[in-house]
């Protein structure tokens, strides 16, 4: 019995579902060779750290956190995700010899997708993810940046940062624009040459043609502006959307 007994409790030690590791995921991942391990991911992998979780063919990888509980349970390892977190995001780099990752782990918005610039931004190319450090201008909500274009070429991985991202332009220098302007009972329409590109919300400098005088309008469409209460409505609607946030 005191044999039986033994192997028993030797077998349950083990069994990595029964008793694994606690291990804490690193601050920051980075993967120094395309092959992402264990211990590229976690502190405290132990023997289990060579151990390879995906391969990186970009500049950055996103795993699923479900997955890489799994695969990190079957190494012998246990790691909680206390945090809840779904996605984790990999990136290339060196790694120093015995480096301690950087504390301070914030929730950032990351790209969930490569984005070329023009393109429009939509709710699910945004994700929430760690990092060691969020940029200077990094949004605190999603709506922040869906619905805006991308100024340049993203990479999925990268955290989002409102340098970015601009509005869509919808008016194009040069292009012919349709002013109007509505107060009570009376509306008014002209048109004139735009002076500058502009995306919807933005102001453009709308010139008319034959006066040649410079009016200051703001965007609401394709070849669409507005001056005047419905410009002064559409300001102060965005100015509390945004304080209530």
């Amino acid at each position: 019995m005191r044999t039986l007994a033994t192997l028993i409790c030797a077998l349950a030690l083990a069994d990595p579902a029964l008793a694994g590791q606690p291990v804490a995921l690193k601050a920051d991942p980075i993967d120094a060779d395309g092959l992402v391990t264990l211990g590229d991911l976690f502190e405290g992998a132990g023997a289990a750290a060579r151990i390879p979780v995906a391969s990186r063919p970009g500049a950055s990888l996103m795993l699923d956190a479900a997955a890489v509980q799994l695969a990190a349970r079957r190494a012998g390892l246990d790691w909680a995700n206390a945090e809840g977190l779904r996605k984790i995001v990999v990136r290339g780099g060196a790694t120093a010899a015995g480096a301690t990752a950087a504390r301070g782990n914030v929730d950032v918005l990351t790209w969930a997708r490569n984005l070329a610039a023009g393109e429009l931004v939509q709710p699910q190319d945004v994700i929430w993810a760690k990092a060691a450090a969020a940029p200077t201008d990094a949004p605190a909500d999603p709506d922040a940046v869906i619905g805006l274009a991308a100024k340049r070429a993203l990479r999925a991985g990268a955290s989002v940062a409102g340098r970015d991202v601009a509005a869509a332009q919808v008016i194009k220098q040069g292009e012919i624009v349709t002013i109007t302007y509505q107060d009570g009972g009376i509306s008014l329409s002209l048109q004139g040459k735009a002076m500058t590109a502009a995306g919807v919300g933005e102001m453009v400098n709308v010139q008319n043609t034959t006066s040649k005088k410079v009016v200051q309008a703001l965007v609401t469409g394709p070849g669409q502006a507005v001056v005047g209460p419905a410009a002064d409505q559409i300001k102060l609607t965005r100015s509390s959307r945004y304080a209530l946030r």
